[in-house]
């Protein structure tokens, strides 16, 4: 383990988080039983199971019911449902079971059963105090009820974060709770009667009291909506069941968990004499006993709107993945962006887009990702202006001693320099050799010059015979010198003796344009390295342009032998994961023509598993460019935003060309919105 994940590990070691389960309990009863009220509870009676529920036809009807329930859910792709063994629920002789989990108040803490005390001003769970808030009468629900709302935390003057309308009573409420959602389906044209009928009491008593006249009028809306609708009614309760083993931090905890139900826009109702009740009927299987005056009626529609729909972030199950953290409390995560949205069809390919604004982090992010990259075997190539990435490929230097972490900048004192005829393993196959020839025809032509098919012809045999020369056990140390001085020599009796032409191929022109680059040239040091690397076998280069992005001669040179690095590893090592990361030298190799090979890279790289990763401060800059437009947008499909607010007045733009929905805008501007200001961090 590096010094990096290390700390990582221990950053975040033993640090608390809220973790979220969620469970589904289909719970069949009968209809005298759902009727009972609290005076009756499980407790009392000394059958728990009611004689109609062991009616085997009755039985096998319900779990057929409950069969395409779940497939309906999973068939959704919403939600994924997976049923629960009878271990699972009540447990085994080494493992606690769910009914052990809730008797304990715990997920993890089941090795003994907590004594439970009960009593008319308390409830007691081992050293735990509970406390119960309910939704229990309509009086105390809002107006009006939707299934997601805006969170003012996340949103801006510009753009809405909607979670759903019970986030706050789940991961929002920072403290152990258990929060139940009890829906009861009952027969719903037995209940209409039933209100029809009460709807007529208080019509003839409505002269007595105004109270029944709207207490009429009320139940006619109901009934309205009913029949207008075709909606089926139910009954409904939810309750907050907090705990903790201070009483300073139970105060906390209710104010916290009043709070929370007040921005619902429900009244927060602290419950102590039924919290007994209410807990035991919360036991797994004994909805049924539910206390029926602590529930309303409503319809299915409005009931599930009392769900909360949020989760904690989920570790991909793919291997292979960086480390990040869940935004709400900190905790790790293991995030696979590559490998694991292709094995689902999510994308078709892995190259990635980074937009971030100058100060968002995003030079720290892309740190982040290259790193635990090459640390799983990927071999990277960047391309850089700044110094982003210096004193990364100093720390992989001297992890390997040498080994690996080659960086490549100019300056006066330590021109840049390469060797394009050198490799390893003195395998020279078509893609080597046609990057050769393509930098020396860069070197001998400029763009507004033809080359033709004689020259051409002519260049090619003699990088050919040169590799020749190179391949014998004596032959010449490979370098430009030396190919230089061979096109020099012996090339040119190969030229005298095959009649070649001084318009077909003018060797002395040729010679005299490359003489720059030979020995005592001005550039002399460029092609001549002493330094004998393949980058093949090195798994993280870094180009830092930037003292030559300006430069005619040198910058249209490095760039081509960037070129041939990459694909030389994207063709030769296969199975083995490439990536090339762009930063904002993108735009300069886009003004140097190179346009092209950006859109060649982005379309061909995903064959050769490997990733091309373009990292830009605007987005402007790539709208400006329409091959780069078409090409990085449109063939990069993750997309990873930093802090966007300083565009927020021009967002829709941005919006229109990544194609986001207004969800995943809002989702992008509430980045940063509400970070601990205790913690050191930014979001992504």
């Amino acid at each position: 383990m590096s010094f990096l994940d290390r700390s990582f590990e221990l950053h975040f070691n033993e640090r608390p988080f809220l973790n979220h389960f969620a469970y589904l309990f289909i719970t069949k009863t009968t209809k005298e039983r759902s009727r009972k009220e609290s005076n009756f509870s499980i407790l009392c009676r000394g059958n728990i199971i009611p004689k109609e529920v062991r009616d085997k036809d009755a039985v096998s009807h319900f779990l057929e019911s409950v069969d395409q329930c779940e497939r309906i859910l999973n068939d959704s792709a919403f939600i994924r449902l997976e049923r629960l063994t009878t271990d699972e629920i009540v447990g085994t002789p080494q493992q606690a079971g769910l009914i052990e989990k809730y008797f304990s108040l715990s997920q993890q803490d089941t090795t003994t059963l907590k004594d439970i005390q009960m009593s008319a001003s308390e409830m007691r769970i081992g050293d735990n105090i509970l406390c119960v808030h309910t939704l229990s009468d309509v009086d105390d629900l809002p107006g009006s009820v939707q299934t997601d709302t805006r969170y003012e935390k996340y949103s801006t003057d510009r753009s809405d974060c909607r979670l759903s309308f019970a986030a706050p009573v789940g991961l929002m409420l920072s403290c152990d709770h258990i929060y139940n959602q009890f829906l009861f389906i009952d027969d719903s044209a037995e209940i209409l009667q039933r209100f029809e009928k009460t709807a007529r009491n208080m019509h003839s008593l409505s002269r007595y009291s105004r109270a029944n006249q709207l207490n009429k009028q009320w139940i006619d809306a109901y009934l309205d909506e009913a029949h207008s609708f075709g909606l089926t009614a139910i009954r409904c309760h939810c309750n907050v069941m907090a705990w903790s083993d201070s009483r300073e931090k139970l105060k906390v905890i209710k104010n916290d968990t009043g709070s929370a139900l007040a921005l619902m826009g429900c009244k927060p109702r602290y419950n102590t004499i039924d919290a007994p009740t209410l807990y035991w009927a919360g036991i797994p299987g004994g909805e049924g006993d539910f206390p029926s005056e602590e529930s309303f009626f409503t319809f299915i529609e409005q009931g599930v709107c009392f769900f909360t729909e949020e989760t904690n972030y989920a570790d991909s199950l793919s291997p292979f993945g960086i480390k990040m953290a869940d935004r709400t409390n900190g905790k790790p995560l293991h995030l696979d962006i590559s490998d694991e949205p292709m094995r689902r069809g999510i994308i078709t390919n892995r190259n990635k887009l980074v937009i971030g604004p100058s100060g968002s982090g995003k030079s720290f992010f892309m740190n982040h990702l290259v790193r635990q990259y090459w640390e799983q075997n990927t071999h990277i190539i960047l391309i850089d202006i700044g110094n982003s990435y210096k004193g990364l490929c100093d720390l992989i230097c001297q992890r390997t001693n040498g080994e690996d972490g080659v960086y490549y900048t100019y300056s006066e004192k330590h021109p840049i320099a390469f060797n394009p005829f050198f490799t390893d393993d003195k395998v020279f196959d078509l893609e080597k050799k046609e990057s050769i020839k393509t930098l020396i025809m860069s070197l001998w032509k400029r763009d507004t010059e033809v080359i033709t098919r004689a020259e051409e012809v002519a260049l090619s045999m003699a990088v050919n015979l040169y590799i020749e020369e190179i391949k014998k056990d004596q032959g010449p140390v490979p370098s430009f010198n030396t190919f230089y001085e061979f096109v020099q020599g012996d090339f040119r009796e190969i030229l005298e003796e095959k009649h070649y032409r001084e318009k077909d191929f003018d060797l002395t022109n040729f010679l005299n344009v490359l003489a720059p680059y030979y020995r005592g040239g001005e550039y002399d040091y460029l092609l001549n390295s002493d330094e004998q690397l393949d980058l093949l076998s090195k798994r993280f280069v870094v180009f830092e342009i930037d003292e030559i992005k300006e430069h005619k001669i040198l910058f249209p040179v490095v760039t081509v032998i960037i070129m041939e690095a990459f694909i030389n590893k994207m063709r030769r090592l296969h199975g083995v994961r490439k990536m090339i990361v762009v930063e904002e030298a993108w735009k300069a190799i886009a003004r140097e023509g190179m346009a092209d090979y950006i859109k060649f890279l982005y379309k061909t790289v995903r064959k050769y598993f490997g990733e091309a990763v373009v990292v830009t401060q605007e987005l402007d800059d790539i709208v400006s460019s329409p091959i780069i437009k078409d090409t990085i947008v449109n063939n990069a499909d993750c997309k990873i935003l930093l802090d966007q607010r300083k565009y927020i007045n021009k967002f829709d733009s941005v919006q229109s060309l990544l194609g986001l929905t207004d969800k995943e805008k809002g989702q992008i501007l509430s980045i940063n919105q509400a970070n601990d200001p205790a913690r050191k961090y930014k979001e992504v």
